[in-house]
């Protein structure tokens, strides 16, 4: 199993998928990165020498922000929003989203599926 900016990606996927368990890693990033280090997009990783992996562990160090750096990027950033007062660090604030979706119908996974259905209007007749 290899160990990259210390994340264990899984040995029986081709490379280029376990690459993506990469947090700051995704399909694009995967594939620029393994033509960078002269390495196939069809060989599993568990196949990988030791000089590949070192390769591919020194491209992806170097180069990018990856795991836990590029998380307190991003925290830091939201956290600057909100103390500024900007409108995206207000929506952030109140658990809304943010690049201007529409609330009405959508951004249930957001507000936490929150789903408030009414009836017809009509009570329902009591039998006394």
């Amino acid at each position: 199993m290899a160990r990259i900016a210390g994340v264990t990606i899984p040995s029986n996927k081709h490379i280029v998928i376990a690459l993506t368990y990469i947090y700051g890693v995704g399909p694009a990033r995967s594939k620029k990165v393994l033509v960078e280090a002269g390495v196939s997009e069809n060989t599993r990783t568990k196949d990988l020498t030791d000089e590949e992996v070192n390769k591919i562990r020194e491209i992806l160090e170097k180069k990018y922000r990856l795991e836990g750096d590029l998380r307190r990027d991003i925290l830091s950033n939201i956290k600057r929003l909100r103390e500024i007062n900007a409108y995206r660090g207000i929506r952030h604030a109140k658990r809304l989203p943010v690049r201007g979706q529409r609330t009405k119908t959508n951004s249930r996974t957001v507000r936490g599926n929150v789903r408030k259905t009414t009836g017809s209007g009509r009570r329902a007749l009591t039998k006394t």
